[in-house]
């Protein structure tokens, strides 16, 4: 009975250490990633659904 006791307070010891202070805090600004915009990539358009129909469907 007192090995469990004792087994228990390590145990709770070790989880008040663990948990009884919260994590630094962190500011927005280092939360926010920012990155340059990329220009529009005139391929990525070139699907026509309306083509494909016709290719396809006719």
């Amino acid at each position: 009975m007192e090995q469990e006791r004792k087994a228990t307070d390590a145990a709770q010891i070790v989880r008040q250490l663990r948990f009884s202070q919260l994590p630094e805090r962190i500011r927005l600004e280092d939360t926010i990633e920012e990155q340059p915009a990329v220009a529009q990539d005139p391929a990525r358009d070139a699907y026509n659904p309306d083509e494909w129909l016709v290719r396809n469907c006719l």
